[in-house]
């Protein structure tokens, strides 16, 4: 078996005494690991940095292998991760919750185009944060958790939609909560892509799509969110 592909690196871990395995998004082929012989020396640590962009030639015996990689450098992405805190933490939250939530081996081929345009904007602080929350938006859609906010599901009205429904993801209007409304999440307007979103909004939006992935998607799969996002939302946080 051997296949060709781009890929964002997501991990690395040494394995024996020279060995890596690496865990890559790819374009055609999704979440795919694979060893690297070699990956652990001093020539290959510039080369398998997480987020860089590899040209990948995979090869194993059987598909259901791990296989092995050769792996050539396209774009490196260690300069833009290290010109700012908040860049080196979205590097770090963009590829942990890939490797977290992404199934091994499904393409995901849209997804692939929107992370590596949203890597390509690292160290633009201006554009970073907005790009991010959609980002994980179509990671939450992706995964098959997202959020429908086209209409209140109380009520089917599109007017004064500020909730959403942390059971189902829909949006729930200011008529609609009732009640319940202390128990619902904010809907702000940044999440629905209206008007121009200063930091606080789009960090409470970043706050109503966590819930998602701590609540839903990190219970599907038996394990705690990463870390790394949450210390992206500090960081956000402490800005403002």
């Amino acid at each position: 078996m051997e296949w060709r592909d781009h890929g964002i690196l997501l991990t690395v871990r040494r394995h024996g005494e020279g060995a890596a395995i690496i865990d890559v998004f790819t374009e055609e082929h999704g979440r795919h690991a694979g060893l690297v012989r070699g990956g652990a020396s001093r020539r290959m640590a510039p080369v398998l940095q997480p987020g860089a962009q590899l040209d990948l030639t995979w090869r194993a015996r059987l598909e259901d292998h791990l296989g092995s990689y050769q792996a050539e450098p396209l774009r490196s992405r260690a300069a833009a991760a290290l010109s700012g805190r908040l860049a080196l933490a979205g590097l770090n939250a963009v590829t942990a919750l890939l490797a977290f939530g992404l199934p091994e081996r499904q393409p995901h081929g849209d997804l692939y185009k929107q992370s590596e345009q949203l890597l390509d904007l690292l160290a633009n602080e201006e554009l970073w944060s907005l790009a991010y929350l959609r980002w994980e938006l179509a990671l939450l859609e992706e995964l098959g958790f997202g959020l429908d906010l086209t209409a209140c599901a109380a009520t089917g009205a599109t007017e004064e939609l500020i909730y959403v429904s942390p059971k189902s993801g829909r949006a729930v209007s200011r008529k609609g909560a009732g009640v319940w409304a202390d128990r619902l999440l904010p809907l702000p307007p940044v999440l629905r892509g209206e008007g121009e979103a200063g930091d606080e909004e789009i960090l409470i939006a970043l706050r109503t799509t966590g819930f998602f992935f701590e609540a839903h998607l990190a219970k599907s799969l038996h394990q705690p969110a990463p870390e790394a996002r949450g210390r992206l939302l500090d960081l956000l946080s402490r800005r403002l």
